[in-house]
C-alpha cells in the first residue's frame, strides 16, 4: 500500500508508489487458450503468405535462449517452436483494455498439427516478449513467446500505470506530470509476475518525484535496473501561474 513521509527538508512531500499485484494464474485464465500450428519454414516470402491466410508468424522458446553465453543457450535449445497464431485472436486480446499488460501476462499455448486439428502437439504456459508491427499500418507482423511455467524466473519489462494525475496536487497548480518511465524491468517467478504497476501521485506537489527504489513489489521480484535512485516521474513547474491553486 501507499506510505506517505515527510522530507528532511521538513515541507509535506508525497513520494509513494502503489502497486497492484495479482495472482497470474487468474490473469491467464481471463482469455483465451491461444491457439498455434507449425511452420517449417522462415523467411519473408513464407511470413507474407501466413499473414495473407489470417495468421501471424510467431516463435516460442525458453528465455534463456537469449544470454550471450553459448553453453546456456545451447541447454535450453529444445522445445524451440516455429509456429503461426490466429490474427482475429491476437487481434481481440490487442484491442482489449488491459493490451497495455500483454508483454507481462501469461497465456495458455497449444500447438495442434493443423487448423482445425484436435491432435495436440504441444501445451504450456506462455509470456509474450516482443510485438513486432508495421511503422506504417501498426499490423502485428510477428510474435515472439517465451515459456513462462510455473518455477521458471523471467526478465519482464513491467508496464507502470499513473493514478491519480488528475487530482495531483503539483499538477493542479500548474505544474506537469513527467512521466520519465513507462515501465520497469524485474526478474520474476512466473507465478507472480504483475501485470502492471500502480503508482499514485495524487499528493505529489511541484518537484516532487517518485523513485524506483519507492515501488512496493511482491518480495520474489528482484529488480533488475542498475540505478534504484532513478525517477520515474517528476511533477516540473510550468510557465504558467501555480500560486494560485488553493486548496478545495
Amino acid at each position: 500500500m501507499a506510505q506517505w513521509w515527510r522530507s528532511a527538508a521538513g515541507h509535506f512531500r508525497t513520494v509513494a508508489a502503489a502497486t497492484r499485484r495479482e495472482s497470474s494464474s487468474l490473469r491467464i485464465s481471463c482469455y483465451h487458450t491461444i491457439q498455434a500450428i507449425p511452420r517449417e519454414f522462415t523467411g519473408s516470402r513464407v511470413a507474407a503468405r501466413e499473414r495473407t491466410l489470417g495468421r501471424i508468424p510467431a516463435v516460442v522458446f525458453y528465455q534463456n535462449l537469449l544470454e550471450k553465453d553459448p553453453a546456456v543457450r545451447q541447454t535450453f535449445s529444445s522445445k524451440k517452436h516455429l509456429v503461426t497464431v490466429e490474427r482475429k485472436q491476437i487481434k481481440s486480446i490487442l484491442k482489449s483494455p488491459d493490451a497495455f499488460s500483454f508483454c507481462s501476462t501469461r497465456f495458455p499455448l497449444q500447438i495442434r498439427a493443423g487448423s482445425g486439428s484436435s491432435h495436440l502437439l504441444e501445451s504450456g504456459t506462455v509470456l509474450p516478449i516482443k510485438v513486432h508491427r508495421d511503422e506504417e499500418s501498426g499490423k502485428v507482423l510477428n510474435l515472439v513467446f517465451v515459456w513462462a511455467e510455473d518455477g521458471m524466473n523471467l526478465k519482464v519489462d513491467v508496464p507502470v500505470v499513473f493514478k491519480g494525475e488528475d487530482v495531483c496536487r503539483g499538477v493542479k497548480k500548474g505544474g506537469t506530470l513527467n512521466k520519465i518511465r513507462t515501465s520497469v524491468k524485474y526478474l520474476c517467478p512466473s507465478e507472480h509476475i504483475p501485470s502492471k504497476i500502480e503508482v499514485d501521485v495524487s499528493n505529489l506537489d511541484i518537484e516532487d518525484r517518485i523513485f524506483i527504489r519507492d515501488i512496493e513489489v511482491d518480495p520474489s521480484l528482484k529488480l533488475l535496473s542498475k540505478n534504484e535512485n532513478m525517477p520515474i516521474c517528476r511533477v516540473v513547474p510550468t510557465s504558467f501561474g501555480h500560486t494560485a491553486w488553493r486548496d478545495e
